[in-house]
């Protein structure tokens, strides 16, 4: 018993160490948000641990991630962003590893990542309408991060029509690629993480 959960916490930090690793390697999609908004795989790790290992070991991979890249990279919002990147994740995550774990079919693993991906869009919105927008125009005025956006849609000129075209479609777009390379990936993964050995 003790051996398996040994296993179970290494399994877990491999997977938050590659998540961690993949969280660096960030790109921005000029053609639908402003640069600061930036791309990355990191959840393809979060997820493949967590169809495997099971919601709990998703959440954790998500968490020591976050921690990972915080200690790497620091934080220009005071540990909001890093909150933020967490909550979304797990979102994401949750739902995707429940409804998988509920029936492990492949028609089930693409309706759970539907499903979170689609969470992960919704409460996107809120979360940079009411927390990440008004903590990067401390930074930056608002009117400046609006002008960049206005430069891709002309029509932004407010946090609502900001949120409507460029994070609801950034985050659709990331959720989109995230479950498609999971999917690819995770059956030639899975008899790995779930075999006795690493």
């Amino acid at each position: 018993m003790r051996n398996k959960k040994v296993l179970w916490v290494a399994k877990v930090a491999i997977l938050s160490a590659m998540a961690g690793i993949l969280m660096l390697f960030e790109f921005p999609l000029p053609f639908v948000a402003p640069g600061f908004y930036e791309l990355d795989f990191s959840e393809v790790p979060v997820l493949i641990g967590a169809f495997a290992l099971g919601p709990v070991a998703g959440v954790a991979i998500e968490a020591v991630k976050i921690l990972l890249n915080f200690l790497m990279n620091g934080t220009i919002t005071g540990g909001i962003g890093e909150l933020s990147n967490f909550v979304l994740g797990v979102v994401f995550v949750l739902p995707a590893a429940m409804i998988y774990a509920h029936n492990k079919t492949k028609k089930n693993a693409v309706i759970g990542l539907v499903t979170g991906g689609l969470g992960m869009v919704v409460l996107g919105c809120f979360v940079n309408a009411f927390v990440m927008l008004p903590l990067y125009s401390r930074l930056m005025p608002i009117e400046a991060i609006l002008g960049q956006a206005a430069e891709i849609w002309p029509v932004i000129d407010n946090v609502f029509l900001f949120v409507l075209l460029c994070v609801a479609p950034f985050n659709l777009i990331k959720a989109t690629l995230v479950s498609v390379v999971t999917m690819l990936l995770y059956k030639r993964l899975s008899p790995l993480l779930k075999g006795k050995q690493l």
